[in-house]
């Protein structure tokens, strides 16, 4: 990325300024404002997460805000009610007091000498979430929005669900926000009560994932905040941004096909990450595409981005199995809309081990599945974020346990655009089972590279909100949508389709082992074929504004184990993403960020699958020296789930704080 110092606006900088909400409770910002809007109003930016301003995702902050100001915005960072430097106490994801701020915040940027009015919302994943939720409240002030890695709905497309699944990040990311809740604030800018606010915190923050265990079905806990409930309420322009190795890249093609207003969807190849951050590779001039985006509804120039197609995404080409890649070949497309008359169906059916042409005739066949555990170990993570090696393996580690079809060489090269659909003709022998679904591209050497896939629990097939249980030896007709994607195949290659009956740890798996029967007279696989075209789509080089630096005190590591203990018949995967000891120089704070999480089961015991995460946290500053200590094993049997956290704080290597938390919950139908 090529970084700046000096832009058209000199900038005025605000390390900590405090924003009053109207119940009194006071939220920290970190501001970057022209000079010149001192005389000259401009239109704020706003940026609102939980993520610690201060200390947590400073530098990223940095290579951001400070360039956006230099083109003649102003850019807030505000942290959300009970996280970083904010008064207050975090309880749960996107509850109504922290869009209520939201609106709050955006009334009061409008009140102040150097805001012409105008205001924008930017933000990745959570603050993608709650630029979307707080647009849908309609504050009119607000005239744009930038979306990066977000969903429209909460449970059947974010962290915690899938197809009905209970995914393993759900376990991941509860412990994410466990380990930055337990942290207090700076004393530097709350003063002598940091210590009475940390104590709010670790007293009353509460153990989210007992929470959302508790809503194990689509209900009104997770229609609040996804505004697929109702898309008209989002009436301004929106910009939805996503990666294909990111986990919500599937809410671009809805938020563009039901959305009113102005939209655009963008979708690179990348993980969890904004485009000029972009890994795996190329990053793009993300910031100067927003900047064209803010100067088109926030200052009312025209800078011809609605003259560009609403859908621009990154082609995938084929490549070997990998699960890091600092690149991805290919090259860009474009959609004029979205859904495209330039995607076409294109029908599989399924034979016995095959992928054949829908017009071959066929007979039916009966194919029993019943998977290990094992499946699923090299599947990679839900959604990668490549500070690990956590996209999938080889496909050929997987499909071992698997129902495997796969096509002839493909006579010609194909290119997909869309969601792939697999319909099956299924029967379950126990009242709970899923299916696990991936599409992938086979090499001529044999080497399997996952594409993309989808989840089902079969007690889901008719209803999220209203499951209900598999008749045992009855036939069922399902339909899964896997996730979107931008592929070619090669001529030369094949496709191929694998089944699985169990997926864990990206899934948890059903209460028993269970064995499917695929019926494959009516089951088969409908490809979204693109027409290819000659496209010349070009992004500039991804740039950004110099940020502060750190300096390393003891290196990371980053990695992902698969232990097999033969002895007992116990696999592991572990994976630990330590970022070692740091200090952030300009607010000489010395930094520690540890997570260790493992995933285990034994033999074929359904029973006996495990989750448990580690997290150690500590921050430094002369004699001012705090660490917390968080853990949680998610553990179950056949009728419930049974979950154990840990939080220990500590003042100066003194343990001053310690909380156990022992809950049981009943599985429902999962």
């Amino acid at each position: 990325m090529k970084t700046f110092e000096d832009f058209p606006c000199r900038i005025r900088h605000i390390e900590h300024q405090w924003i009053q909400m109207p119940d009194g409770v006071r939220l920290a910002a970190r501001i970057w404002i022209p000079e010149s809007a001192n005389t000259h109003p401009v239109p704020a930016i706003l940026e609102y997460i939980p993520y610690r301003k201060r200390d947590g995702v400073r530098l990223r902050d940095e290579t951001m805000h400070p360039y956006f100001a230099g083109h003649g915005y102003a850019c807030v960072r505000v942290d959300i009610r009970g996280s970083g430097d904010s008064e207050g106490v975090l309880r749960d994801e996107y509850l109504q007091r922290e869009l209520d701020d939201g609106v709050a915040i955006i009334a009061w940027l409008t009140q102040q000498y150097w805001c012409d009015g105008n205001v924008g919302m930017i933000g990745i994943s959570w603050g993608g979430f709650n630029g979307l939720q707080i647009a849908a409240l309609q504050p009119p002030a607000l005239k744009a929005v930038i979306s990066v890695c977000s969903t429209d709905d909460r449970y059947a497309d974010d962290v915690h669900y899938m197809g009905g699944c209970l995914l393993g990040d759900n376990l991941s990311w509860a412990s994410t926000m466990f380990a930055y809740n337990s942290l207090p604030p700076d004393p530097v800018i709350v003063g002598d009560k940091w210590r009475d606010m940390w104590f709010e915190r670790l007293e009353n923050s509460g153990l989210w994932l007992n929470t959302w265990l508790q809503h194990q079905h689509r209900d009104e806990y997770w229609q609040h905040g996804s505004v697929c409930e109702d898309f008209s309420r989002v009436q301004i322009p929106v910009m939805a941004v996503s990666g294909w190795a990111d986990g919500y890249s599937n809410a671009v093609f809805r938020l563009l096909k039901n959305l009113s207003g102005p939209r655009q969807g963008l979708i690179g190849p990348w993980s969890h990450k904004y485009p000029h951050l972009g890994v795996p590779g190329p990053a793009i001039g993300f910031l100067q595409e927003c900047l064209r985006w803010w100067d088109q509804w926030l200052k009312q120039q025209e800078t011809g981005i609605m003259n560009e197609p609403m859908l621009r995404a990154w082609m995938l080409d084929s490549m070997p199995p990998s699960t890091f890649y600092h690149q991805r070949y290919g090259r860009w497309i474009s959609e004029p809309c979205w859904p495209t008359t330039n995607v076409k169906p294109m029908v599989y059916k399924l034979d016995e081990y095959r992928l054949v042409d829908e017009n071959e005739t066929t007979a039916e066949h009966v194919l029993t599945l019943q998977s290990p555990l094992s499946n699923g170990l090299f599947a990679g993570k839900w959604c990668s974020y490549s500070a690990t090696p956590d996209l999938p393996h080889d496909q050929r580690e997987e499909d071992g346990g698997a129902l495997v079809f796969t096509s002839a060489f493909l006579p010609h090269t194909l290119e997909i655009l869309g969601a792939p659909v697999l319909e099956l003709d299924v029967s379950a022998n126990q009242p709970v089972a899923m299916i696990a679904v991936r599409l992938s591209d086979m090499r001529p050497d044999n080497k399997v590279t996952r594409i993309t896939y989808g989840l089902l629990n079969l007690t889901h097939r008719d209803s999220h909100a209203s499951p209900l249980p598999l008749e045992p030896g009855k036939r069922y007709s399902v339909r899964m949508q896997l996730n979107d994607v931008a592929q070619t195949f090669p001529a030369g290659h094949r496709i191929r389709i694998a089944i699985s009956t169990s997926y864990f740890p990206l899934a948890w798996p059903p209460p028993q082992s269970t064995q499917v029967k695929i019926f494959t007279g009516n089951s088969r696989l409908t490809l979204p074929i693109r027409s290819q075209r000659e496209e010349c789509i070009n992004f500039s080089e991804a740039e950004g504004s110099v940020s502060s630096g750190q300096r390393q005190i003891t290196e990371g590591c980053h990695n992902w184990r698969v232990i097999r203990e033969l002895d007992q018949d116990v696999s592991i995967l572990e994976v630990i993403n330590d970022n070692g000891v740091y200090q952030l120089e300009e607010i000489d704070l010395t930094v520690q960020r540890k997570a260790e999480e493992w995933y285990s089961y034994q033999g074929d015991d359904f029973s006996s699958v495990r989750g448990e995460t580690l997290w150690t946290r500590s921050l430094k500053r002369n004699d001012w020296h705090v660490k917390t200590v968080t853990r949680t094993v998610l553990r179950c049997d056949e009728s419930s789930f049974f979950l154990d956290a840990e939080l220990d704080a500590y003042e100066a290597d003194k343990r001053i704080y310690s909380r156990n938390w022992n809950r049981r919950i009943k599985r429902n139908l999962v």
